[in-house]
């Protein structure tokens, strides 16, 4: 579902999901997404949704309205394009959105990287545990203990999972061959396992850990 990630100065303020054809934009607090900001005019742009097209367009407003730099009356948006509206940047993500914790908190998997090339190498005795074995038998997810999405579990599926809520408290959490670590990726705030800040040097996961980002508390849970 097509969404719209409003920042200022780098901070997330708020994420929109785009439900209805029509979707205005402004300052006055009837907008589906408010911006109060003398910026910004009271009936600023409107985002009108067609099948997956979605279309910005401009009414009038007294500054304009900036994709990716350049003022715009109307256009279709595409993914990842940044609507300026003064100092206000709204990024637009037209891929399906995967499953969050929170309105404003992210889950994300990072890209695989590709395989290095090996040289040729005898084969393992058989029974023997492969590397590729041992990162496929690795299972493991995140409980929500508190906060709206309480009780939720979230398998740790793909190699890199970041959760967190942007400009507060992000974290990484990296499947690796012999188990998972956790970082802190950024945020003014520092996300805490058992009670100890994280800082950006990657510490290993243990079944039941308890994990602290932005008020939300999680638990580590390892099959």
């Amino acid at each position: 579902m097509p969404k719209m990630i409003v920042s200022i100065d780098g901070v997330v303020i708020k994420e929109v999901q785009l439900t209805k054809d029509r979707t205005t934009l402004g300052r006055r607090p009837y907008n589906d997404i408010v911006i109060d900001n003398l910026a910004v005019s009271g009936e600023h742009a409107v985002l009108q949704m067609s099948g997956q097209e979605v279309y910005l367009e401009d009414l009038n407003s007294t500054n304009g309205t900036y994709v990716n730099g350049k003022a715009v009356k109307k256009q279709l948006l595409q993914n990842n394009d940044t609507v300026e509206i003064g100092k206000y940047k709204i990024k637009f993500i037209s891929e399906a959105a995967g499953p969050t914790f929170e309105k404003t908190m992210i889950l994300k998997a990072g890209a695989v990287p590709p395989p290095v090339a090996k040289p040729a190498t005898a084969p393992a005795p058989a029974g023997a545990p492969t590397q590729a074995g041992e990162l496929a038998a690795q299972t493991a997810s995140i409980k929500v203990l508190s906060g709206a999405a309480a009780g939720r579990q979230v398998p740790l599926v793909k190699v890199v999972t970041t959760i967190g809520k942007p400009g507060v408290a992000v974290a990484a959490i990296t499947k690796r061959p012999h188990g998972f670590v956790v970082a802190h990726v950024e945020g003014s705030n520092k996300p805490t396992l058992n009670g100890a800040a994280i800082s950006a040097d990657p510490v290993t996961l243990k079944n039941g850990d308890m994990l602290e980002l932005a008020g939300t508390q999680m638990q580590f849970v390892q099959a």
